[in-house]
C-alpha cells in the first residue's frame, strides 16, 4: 500500500466515544487558540488517532481562515467529518457549554457580589500545564510539517509578521497560501498524491448549499423573532443584533475586537462601566473554552441590568446565552456549508502546494499564540514597546522580576512528565492543578 494512504488511514470512533472525547476536550479547554488546539491535536491524532496529521491540518487551515473562535470551529469540522451534521453538532456544542456553564455562573457571582479575588488561585496551576501541553503541540506540528527549507521560511514569516507586527492571523494565512501556489508554479512540480485522492465526499449541489446556508443563517437570526414575540426590552434586541454582527468580523481571535466591544459597550451603549471588561476578560482567561466567552459576560451584564421582568439573575442569564448564540451558531454555519468544498480540495493537485505552505504559516501562528500565552503565565508583567510605530514593529517584553517561580517551576515540571515521562495529558493537568490550588490557598491563608 501507498505510504501516502497509509497516513490517511484513521480508528473511527463510535458516536458515544466521540461525544465522551469531546466532553473531555470541552472540560480541560484551557489556554486559548493554541492550548485548545494543542489539546486536541494530542487527543484525536497522537492518542486516540482518529485523524491523520495531514487531515487534521488540512481541516485547521481552513478554520483559521474564518472569523469566529477557530477552536471551536475545528472541533466541529473535526465532529463533521466523523458524523456528519450531528458529529459536528456534538462536538462544537461540547467544546462551548462547559465554559458557557462556568462563565455564567462566574458571571452572576461578579454581578452579585463584584468580587473575583478568590479567583486567582482556581485555575493557576492548570494555565502552567496546558503551556507545557502547547509547547509540545509546536514541537511534534513542526517536526511533520516543516520538511523543507521553504516551509520553515515560511513558518519564521508568519511567526515575525504576528508577534512583531501584529497582522491579522487570516491575512498572514492567505499571503502563506499564496506563496506556496507561487513557488510550486514556478517549480513546476503539483503531483497528485493517492492520499489526497482518497475517501473524498461527494460535492454539494449548488441549490443544496444555498439552502444549508438560508437555513442555518434563519437558525442564527431566529431569537430576534422570539423577543419580538414576547416583548422582550429593547436592550436585549439591540445587544442581539449588536454581537452578531460582530460575529462576522471577529478574524484573529477574542483579542481583535475586546477592545472595540468594549467601548462600544462603555461609550455607546452604557452596557458595562469603564473597567468592567477587563473584569471580563479575567473571569474568561479562567474557564475553559474559546475567550472569547467573555463576550457572555457582557449579555449576562446587560440582561442583569435592563430585563426588566425577568428578575435580575434569570435577565442575566438570558443576556449570556443570548450572545452567546449570536456569537457561536456562525461558526456551525461556516463549518456545515463550507466543509464539503474544503475537503474537495484536498484531491486538487494546484491548491495542495498552497494548503501546504498554509499548513506551515499554522506553525507559526501556534508559535506565536504559545509564546504569548507562555509570557503571561509565567510574568506577572508583561510590556508591549513600540520599536517602529510607523511599521507596526512592536516586541512584547516581560518584567523578569515579576517571573512567578512557583508557575515556572509547575511548568517545568508538567513538561519533564509528558516529554519525558510519557504521562498522560489528564493525570498532570490535575496533579498541576491540585498543587497549584493548594500552594496559592497557603500563600493566601
Amino acid at each position: 500500500m501507498d505510504q501516502a494512504v497509509k497516513d490517511e488511514i484513521a480508528v473511527k470512533p463510535t458516536l458515544g466515544e466521540l461525544t465522551a472525547v469531546f466532553g473531555r476536550i470541552g472540560v480541560l479547554s484551557f489556554g486559548g487558540p493554541a492550548g485548545q488546539i494543542g489539546l486536541m491535536h494530542r487527543t484525536l491524532v497522537d492518542e486516540r488517532r482518529w485523524l491523520s496529521e495531514a487531515r487534521f491540518l488540512h481541516a485547521l487551515n481552513y478554520c483559521m481562515l474564518l472569523p469566529g473562535p477557530e477552536a471551536q470551529q475545528l472541533a466541529t469540522y473535526i465532529g463533521w467529518l466523523m458524523f456528519g451534521v450531528r458529529g459536528g453538532m456534538i462536538a462544537g456544542l461540547l467544546f462551548v457549554l462547559p465554559g458557557l456553564a462556568v462563565i455564567i455562573a462566574l458571571s452572576t457571582a461578579y454581578a452579585l457580589y463584584q468580587d473575583t479575588s478568590w479567583l486567582t488561585g482556581l485555575f493557576f496551576g492548570l494555565k502552567a500545564a496546558v503551556l507545557a501541553i502547547v509547547v509540545e503541540a509546536v514541537i511534534l506540528l513542526s517536526r511533520k510539517t516543516l520538511k523543507s527549507r521553504f516551509l520553515f521560511s515560511v513558518a519564521a514569516a508568519a511567526f515575525i509578521a504576528l508577534f512583531f507586527f501584529g497582522l491579522p492571523f487570516p491575512l498572514v494565512v492567505l499571503l502563506a497560501g499564496l506563496a506556496g501556489f507561487i513557488a510550486a508554479r514556478i517549480k513546476g512540480d503539483l503531483p497528485r498524491s493517492a492520499a489526497d485522492a482518497a475517501d473524498l465526499p461527494k460535492p454539494q449541489t449548488p441549490l443544496a448549499a444555498i439552502t444549508t446556508l438560508i437555513l442555518w443563517i434563519v437558525v442564527w437570526q431566529l431569537p430576534l423573532l422570539v423577543l419580538w414575540i414576547f416583548s422582550a426590552p429593547e436592550g436585549l434586541a439591540a445587544m442581539f443584533t449588536f454581537f452578531s454582527k460582530m460575529a462576522l468580523v471577529t478574524f484573529g481571535g477574542a483579542y481583535a475586537v475586546l477592545a472595540y466591544v468594549a467601548q462600544v459597550a462603555v461609550d455607546n451603549y452604557g452596557w458595562l462601566k469603564p473597567g468592567e471588561m477587563l473584569d471580563g476578560l479575567a473571569l474568561a482567561e479562567t474557564t475553559p473554552g474559546p475567550l472569547v466567552l467573555v463576550l457572555s459576560f457582557v449579555g449576562f451584564l446587560v440582561g442583569f441590568r435592563e430585563a426588566a421582568g425577568l428578575g435580575p439573575v434569570a435577565g442575566g442569564v438570558t443576556g449570556a446565552l443570548l450572545v452567546a448564540w449570536a456569537t457561536f451558531v456562525p461558526s456551525f454555519i461556516w463549518i456545515f456549508a463550507g466543509a464539503p468544498y474544503i475537503e474537495r480540495l484536498r484531491g486538487n493537485p494546484v491548491l495542495s502546494a498552497a494548503l501546504s505552505a498554509i499548513t506551515a504559516a499554522v506553525v507559526g501562528v501556534i508559535l506565536n499564540l504559545a509564546i504569548w500565552f507562555g509570557l503571561h503565565v509565567l510574568f506577572r508583567e508583561v510590556e508591549q514597546i513600540s520599536l517602529w510605530p510607523a511599521a507596526g514593529l512592536r516586541l512584547f517584553w516581560p518584567a523578569w522580576t515579576t517571573l512567578d517561580p512557583l508557575a515556572f517551576l509547575l511548568f517545568v515540571v508538567s513538561a519533564f512528565l509528558l516529554f519525558r515521562m510519557k504521562i498522560g495529558m489528564v493525570p498532570v493537568l490535575v496533579v498541576s492543578a491540585v498543587v497549584g490550588l493548594a500552594v496559592r490557598l497557603a500563600i493566601a491563608g
